[in-house]
């Protein structure tokens, strides 16, 4: 498997655009935008967002998040822990690495992950190395979680 390149996506018009070709676009790339043309935002200002490229088309992308470990409900120890969104590829360039090599940028972090996976995505998290929590009522919100721990960390007991 080749070894793709993960960049950090800048905010800008043209990155904004090649979105609109991602299923998962939405509210978030939407209010980037508004913010972009409102210049709250600068061109090039941090995003959470980070993508492959094939040539120079943006081919797969992905949301990440540091979140503080005061709002951690699922690791033993409490840890900060990184949230994964919309990992997505487009459809021409499924099969080829391309979310796995996403995945493999989060895990460099060494903190633990969370993702929400879309239907019918749990064998590629499984593969992954990400594990089902159990679901809480309270604590998932009708959301349910699969995560990914590093060494040194585990999922909290109920």
């Amino acid at each position: 498997m080749e070894n793709y390149k993960v960049k950090r996506l800048i905010v800008n018009y043209k990155t904004l655009e090649e979105f609109k070709k991602f299923k998962q676009y939405g509210l978030q790339e939407l209010s980037m935008l508004e913010d972009l043309q409102s210049n709250i935002i600068e061109n090039d200002s941090e995003s959470p967002f980070y993508g492959i490229y094939f040539g120079d088309k943006l081919v797969a992308r992905m949301s990440l998040y540091k979140v503080d470990k005061q709002f951690d409900r699922y690791f033993e120890p409490q840890h900060e822990f990184l949230e994964l969104w919309k990992l997505e590829v487009l459809p021409n360039y499924c099969n080829k690495g391309y979310g796995t090599a996403l995945v493999n940028f989060a895990k460099s972090f060494k903190l633990p992950i969370k993702t929400n996976p879309r239907v019918q995505s749990h064998g590629f998290w499984e593969r992954m190395g990400f594990e089902t929590v159990t679901y809480d009522v309270q604590r998932d919100r009708g959301e349910n979680p699969l995560v990914w721990l590093p060494e040194g960390v585990k999922l909290k007991e109920d």
